[in-house]
């Protein structure tokens, strides 16, 4: 993976595939390479090329320890798009949802369609409890049992259809046991940019065609804070998928995948 100096810190990304640019931006904790399993496949067979970034925080890009703001991921991302040739579509999710949005407003010019999926325009009071408590775990060094943190990141951020079968939900549980609650001083500055005022009114400013994504069965961002999103946008497309949670992307892959190739490849309509 290529680092580059983009936007004062030096920043990984990948590329694949030819055709209109797809960049892709994860969520809190999270390497660019997650999309790897399944949307930069399902997208680069679409006829685009995909971008997929370790947000500042994730090494090898700079972690940024001293303190990570929106505005400065709204740079990186601006600083990449321009580097790859000036005009993108932007995929995010989560935290890498609440930058696509931020950038659709502050520079059209850049992109052309955006998606949010498992995203926010305000915190509710469940979101702001969950960031606070995230937070004193780790500045109180506080390491949570193997077992009890996966099962607790699983009932977050697992749809139960998934829980459900057993098969799914040993695998899932091994693998966030194997992850660990403990997280790098990178991931602790990326927490720090989970309390947001509302941004739902200077949503009403974007003008690039924009599907925001619920997941039906997420716990840590519900459906209806993503709905608002797409209420305030002007024009946006809501869908929601069933049996997801907030790793929506990963428990049904063949679902947000026809949804993204789907809008990404339709013409623009006019007045979009």
């Amino acid at each position: 993976m290529p680092i580059v100096a983009l936007n004062g810190i030096n920043l990984s990304y990948q590329v694949d595939g030819e055709g209109d640019l797809v960049v892709m931006l994860m969520g809190t904790g999270s390497p660019g390479r997650v999309w790897r399993a399944h949307q930069v496949p399902a997208l680069k067979a679409a006829g685009f090329r995909v971008a997929t970034v370790d947000n500042r925080g994730i090494p090898p890009t700079d972690e940024c320890a001293s303190g990570i703001a929106i505005e400065d991921m709204i740079g990186d991302t601006v600083a990449l798009i321009e580097s790859l040739g000036g005009r993108a579509h932007l995929v995010g999710t989560s935290m890498g949802a609440r930058v696509t949005q931020e950038v659709a407003l502050a520079r059209p010019d850049l992109v052309s369609k955006a998606v949010m999926l498992a995203t926010a325009g305000r915190n509710d009071h469940l979101q702001s409890a969950l960031s606070r408590g995230e937070r004193a775990l780790h500045d109180q060094g506080i390491k949570l049992p193997g077992e009890y943190f996966a099962a607790v990141t699983a009932v977050l951020n697992l749809s139960p259809a998934t829980l459900r079968d057993p098969s799914a939900a040993r695998d899932w549980l091994d693998l966030l046991e194997l992850n660990g609650s403990t997280v790098g001083k990178g991931v602790r500055a990326q927490m720090g940019m989970n309390e947001t005022e509302s941004r739902l009114d200077a949503y009403r400013g974007i003008k690039v065609p924009c599907l925001v994504v619920g997941f039906a069965d997420d716990r840590v961002l519900p459906t209806y804070l993503a709905r608002e999103v797409a209420d305030a946008i002007p024009g946006a497309r809501y869908a929601e998928v069933a049996d997801a949670g907030h790793f929506g992307y990963l428990e049904q892959p063949k679902a947000v995948n026809r949804l993204l190739v789907d809008f990404l490849k339709a013409p623009v309509r006019h007045g979009s």
